[in-house]
């Protein structure tokens, strides 16, 4: 099992996602003779996973059902242990798009926090490129580590733990794109500009506050950024549900025997009907996505 690539057959040291539902889902490490509790009984990893196809049907011990899914970013981001704040899908998709990420490119982000963007960035770069992450904080910086090792993604990617606006990504001139979820991002804008290719490339900064975003543009600016522009991703989710519409009763149509007086009308004709409803609540600000160009040299 790697999250950049995909296998059949679930073996032993594998992470796996529990899918008990749309909104109950877990990722475990399969180990010869461990356990899972669930609410519909008992997996035991040997005789329930290990040998087994990734999407199998697995039955518990009290006869309710789980499927046993292949990790992959997205099942990752919605399990992965909260170590702080995570970016989304929705703000993930943007930024591998607009950051012009391909296989082969080389990223540079800080900080790594719980993960979740790096990923969708090492399955986005691989087979062939590398992502190297900077994070403030030691023990997020080791668990960080140890997770890309058990994800098996750790040769596309070099951990370090520093502080990014005073000692850089460690590397010069050689970043395609670069990435910044930090409180003051304007002060680790040379750094950036320092670790991206001479040729050019992309710069993405995300930041909750708007005053933030000010900031950063006119860093960005000061350096001779080109092409900036901030946006902000707010997702709304439809819910598609039958809704039963009674038929309106225009009266008897000309030349049909239902002309005829006397005929009663019941006007109770109805219709099912599938639509769309928008959410009476849904998830607003996250935060503000600034991207840059850097110029070429």
């Amino acid at each position: 099992m790697s999250f950049v690539e995909y296998s059949e057959i679930i073996q032993e040291g594998d992470v796996v996602i529990i899918f008990l539902g749309h909104e109950s889902m877990m990722p475990i490490k399969v180990q010869s003779g461990a356990q899972t509790q669930t609410r519909y009984g008992v997996i035991r990893h040997s005789s329930d996973l290990i040998g087994q196809r990734f999407g199998s049907k697995v039955t518990c011990s009290k006869g309710g059902w789980v499927y046993v899914l292949h990790p992959t970013p997205e099942l990752w981001t919605v399990n992965l242990p909260h170590r702080t704040q995570i970016l989304y899908t929705t703000d993930i998709a943007n930024i591998t798009l607009m950051l012009e990420l391909k296989p082969g490119s080389v990223v540079c982000e800080s900080g790594t926090g719980s993960g979740s963007l790096s990923h969708s960035i090492l399955r986005t770069i691989a087979p062939t490129g590398h992502l190297h992450t900077v994070e403030f904080h030691a023990q997020r910086a080791e668990k960080a580590m140890q997770e890309f090792k058990e994800h098996k993604v750790s040769h596309l990617v070099t951990v370090r733990n520093q502080d990014v606006c005073k000692d850089g990504f460690g590397i010069t001139g050689i970043a395609d794109a670069v990435f910044l979820d930090i409180p003051s991002p304007w002060e680790a804008i040379t750094h950036a500009k320092s670790a991206m290719k001479r040729k050019g490339g992309r710069l993405c900064s995300f930041s909750p506050c708007i005053e933030q975003v000010q900031r950063t543009c006119e860093a960005l600016l000061d350096h001779g950024f080109e092409e900036i522009c901030t946006l902000e991703v707010l997702l709304q989710v439809h819910d598609v549900r039958a809704v039963n519409l009674p038929l309106p009763d225009f009266g008897p149509e000309e030349g049909s025997d239902d002309s005829q007086e006397g005929v009663p009308n019941t006007g109770n004709t109805s219709v099912i009907c599938r639509t769309a409803i928008p959410p009476r609540e849904m998830a607003g600000h996250t935060g503000y996505l600034t991207f840059a160009t850097k110029p070429r040299d």
